[in-house]
């Protein structure tokens, strides 16, 4: 299965808008019925997109996941989203004030 994910970045002072998809490639592992009613009862993902989390024990039911910016299938895609403000001229490790 693809999990798409995407986000946008509005510069207030210009009105240009940038956004990114990011796609992540996810192969679930076989599972038996067992399994799948334990994984249910024990994470209760029925929020979730696909009611899988893979940041808890939702990572057992994968055989392979792959994606240029991983952090896309927990939520926000964190790599795109600071590339996106790296190109608005935002340093995200500059020193804070």
């Amino acid at each position: 299965m693809i999990f798409h994910t995407g986000v946008a970045l509005l510069d207030t002072s210009t009105g240009e808008c940038t956004v990114e998809r990011v796609d992540v490639r996810s192969t679930l592992r076989r599972l038996s019925a067992r399994e799948i009613d334990a994984y249910l009862a024990r994470e209760a993902p029925l929020d979730c997109a696909g009611s899988v989390k893979s940041e808890g024990l939702g990572i057992a039911l994968f055989d392979r996941i792959e994606s240029d910016d991983p952090s896309a299938l927990v939520g926000l895609p964190l790599i795109a989203t600071c590339r996106l403000l790296s190109r608005a001229g935002v340093d995200v490790l500059a020193p804070r004030p």
